[in-house]
């Protein structure tokens, strides 16, 4: 097979997937709108009013591959001395830069993910946020929600979780 065919043959599988999606309900395209809002966001958020804790001391580690640029959670977990065991999940916080019912928002909302098809990823996001202004990415402080359970005894039943709206993970 050629590189013509090749790409004749993707073509026809990326119309395909573009068609399945919007016979899905759901959005293939950025709108107008979520490219004009997108171009107001300049930077991740920073620490407002609201107190954060200091996380980045910490060795976060992803599920993602190592290339993935697009990371929005990040685990670490430790083990404490009455032997339980502390695990932290930080989630990109996404909403500190996008707001509520935004154009950005409602496009996320509809897809609710990136649909991943053999032609084409179809993304949640703008890759502008996605993989660099809310990434979790190593070696740039982000923002993020993290979520702390502590789990204890053989079974290892939660006993405590609390979630903490401004954290910031990057590297020390």
């Amino acid at each position: 097979m050629t590189n013509t065919d090749d790409r004749q043959h993707r073509s026809i599988l990326q119309r395909i997937a573009h068609r399945v999606m919007l016979e899905k309900g759901l959005f293939p395209d950025f709108s107008p709108q979520v490219l004009a809002e997108l171009d107001r966001i300049k930077g991740p958020a920073t620490q407002g009013n609201e107190p954060t804790r200091d996380l980045r001391d910490l060795l976060w580690c992803s599920i993602d591959n190592d290339n993935s640029r697009d990371l929005d959670q990040l685990t670490v977990a430790a083990a404490l001395p009455d032997e339980t065991v502390k695990i932290l999940v930080a989630i990109a916080d996404v909403d500190a830069v996008v707001k509520k019912r935004s154009a950005v928002d409602d496009h996320a909302r509809q897809n609710t993910t990136s649909v991943y098809t053999a032609a084409e990823t179809f993304s949640m996001l703008p890759e502008k946020l996605s993989t660099d202004i809310t990434s979790l990415n190593y070696e740039s402080d982000r923002l993020a929600i993290v979520i702390e359970m502590v789990l204890a005894g053989m079974d290892r039943s939660i006993v405590r979780i609390f979630t903490e709206r401004w954290c910031v993970i990057g590297p020390s």
